[in-house]
């Protein structure tokens, strides 16, 4: 199923390369336009034009539609992005989805975008996903506002709890999920931000129906229950020199330190504490080219207290749920994660239109509290960029990737992955 996915896209990316290409030739004819290769003739811009070239460019070429859609466009205006699709991943299948983002244009006194992104996704595994997210810079950058809005009916697999886990043994879990993350940051330096938020994790109708093969040690053993709550408060640091969240240039980074502490007063079922370090370093390489060596580690840290079972870190449990690609979302989970990957970006035609990567990742974790943290898993893959809207500098990312004991998949995002 994954492979044929990979190649109906591929087929699809061809034949709008050769309508075009067609459709270029004959234009050319009569117009004397200058062509290099395959790419250039497909999406070729008169003189006077700028020469980055995104899908709706393609669009409107087929559709002889003739509107000039210059860069100069980008940060006077929203840019909306706007996906309504069939896609595949490991963890939900087949799935029915619609993903936007919008990028803002700069307030005074600043040089970074508002973004607010939205899914709504319905899979083959009778999975409801919905999420809002946002990341909001007041005038002069004096704010930063975060929210990360979520709810979810989720039945999935659960392989139990540390880096030894395997694809053999699991429980069939189901549950609904309320996520509602909130943050105000204020700046203290130059990029530098302080604040503070309140996150909630509210899971109901949890159920663990399965009655073989299941984990050495899962949720039964850990401690099942058909709710939990978990409610704290936040003080957050933020360093953040990107100007685009969506896709960020070179020579930009991003920090963020954020510690968590769930307290029976907020309504949380146990009193638990834990740490969280993001950080972000995207460098040319080589230097003086627009291609990019993207850095990345992300680890959570369960200082004190037991977490309610669900609310363990686990694989792709970031904002986005994108780390850990060659695994599926939560086939690892455990009292601390551990994260680092490097992604290799680089453009395939002279018009932006596509781009390629190549990525690797690792992640460990312990698999109860006060256990040390287990051995290494590895990831890797590469994958295709294809540019959907320049003005907001959004593409379409595709990626396959492996991992080990013979998990692998097609992973999809809007945006790059970080």
């Amino acid at each position: 199923m994954q492979r044929q996915l990979l190649i109906n896209f591929l087929l699809i990316v061809f034949l709008f390369f050769a309508v075009n290409a067609s459709a270029q030739f004959i234009d050319s004819t009569k117009n004397q336009l200058h062509k290099k290769n395959i790419f250039t003739l497909a999406f070729y811009k008169q003189d006077g034009k700028d020469s980055m070239v995104d899908f709706i460019d393609g669009v409107y070429r087929i559709l002889k539609i003739n509107k000039d859609r210059s860069q100069n466009e980008v940060g006077k205006k929203t840019h909306l992005t706007f996906i309504p699709g069939i896609e595949y991943s490991l963890g939900t299948g087949m799935a029915a989805s619609l993903n936007a983002n919008a990028v803002l244009p700069t307030k005074q006194g600043t040089l970074n975008n508002s973004t607010y992104f939205t899914e709504v996704k319905i899979t083959q595994k009778q999975q409801i996903v919905s999420q809002f997210a946002t990341n909001i810079w007041s005038k002069n950058g004096a704010y930063n506002f975060n929210s990360n809005w979520s709810y979810l009916k989720y039945p999935q697999l659960d392989y139990g709890l540390g880096s030894n886990t395997t694809l053999h043994s699991f429980d069939n879990l189901d549950y609904s999920y309320l996520k509602l993350y909130q943050s105000i940051l204020k700046r203290v330096m130059n990029n530098l931000y302080f604040g503070a938020g309140i996150n909630i994790d509210y899971h109901w109708n949890i159920k663990d129906t399965s009655h073989s093969n299941q984990p050495l040690y899962g949720i039964r053993q850990y401690g099942a229950s058909t709710r939990s709550n978990a409610t704290g408060f936040l003080l957050n640091v933020l360093y953040d020199t990107r100007v685009n969240n969506v896709n960020p240039v070179s020579n930009s980074s991003y920090f963020n330190l954020v510690y968590r502490d769930n307290i029976r007063l907020l309504g949380s079922d146990q009193h638990w504490q834990s740490i969280l370090i993001d950080f972000r370093k995207y460098l040319p390489f080589p230097i003086g080219t627009k291609n990019m060596l993207a850095l990345w580690t992300y680890n959570q840290i369960t200082v004190q207290g037991k977490p309610p079972y669900l609310d363990l870190p686990f694989t792709a449990n970031d904002t986005y749920s994108n780390f850990g690609r060659g695994y599926v979302q939560s086939r690892f989970r455990g009292d601390k994660l551990l994260y680092a990957e490097s992604e290799y970006r680089f453009g395939i035609t002279e018009n932006g239109f596509l781009g390629g990567v190549v990525f690797a990742n690792v992640q460990s974790l312990s698999a109860q509290p006060g256990q040390k943290i287990q051995g290494f898993l590895t990831g890797y893959g590469t994958g295709i960029r294809v540019k959907f809207n320049k003005h907001s500098n959004t593409s379409v990312a595709l990626d396959y990737a492996f991992g080990q004991g013979g998990s692998k998949g097609l992973f999809m995002n809007l945006g790059e992955v970080f």
